[in-house]
């Protein structure tokens, strides 16, 4: 069973993590999650699911809001075979997620810990606005906190810059 907003919250205080959390109506896109005038709204991050063209590689990118993720030069960089959005079954089947959702969180739900998670350089030592795994919120957590408790789970993790 996918980890739902109340199991993220619970596991983030079982284990101690400082965060803030904000209720807002459903949003499925980065823009519309501008217009929740949320707090901190430079923390807001942007999740990438994306996929090889073969269906064998899995890569969830995160990065600040405004930046733009060229998948052709991220290719390059990371030696992968071409790149697509991963669809919303992949999505669902990989990381428990409905689009709109998409979050490190969701990674936590990844049972062959085969999604490889790339995090936005800019975020070490900050604190990254994401959903936890339900697009009705948004946890403002250090990022720290995410990366220790998606290595803990046992996927593969790398901060490049972006």
């Amino acid at each position: 069973m996918p980890l739902t907003k109340k199991d993220i919250t619970d596991l983030l205080d079982s284990k101690k993590i400082e965060y803030e959390i904000v209720e807002h109506q459903p949003v499925y896109t980065i823009d519309e999650m501008l217009e929740c005038e949320i707090p901190h709204p430079d923390q807001i991050a942007k999740n990438l699911f994306i996929r090889d063209d073969k269906k064998r590689k899995y890569y969830l990118i995160t990065c600040l809001e405004d930046k733009k993720i060229n998948l052709k030069e991220f290719r390059k960089e990371h030696d992968t075979r071409p790149l697509t959005f991963a669809s919303e079954d992949d999505l669902m089947a990989k990381m428990g997620l409905y689009r709109g959702a998409v979050t490190p969180f969701g990674i936590l739900n990844n049972e062959e810990k085969d999604v490889i998670v790339f995090l936005d350089r800019d975020y070490e030592n900050k604190i990254m606005g994401i959903h936890p795994c339900d697009n009705t919120a948004t946890v403002f957590v250090n990022t720290r906190d995410v990366v220790k408790l998606l290595k803990e789970h046992g996927n593969e993790i790398h901060f490049i810059k972006m």
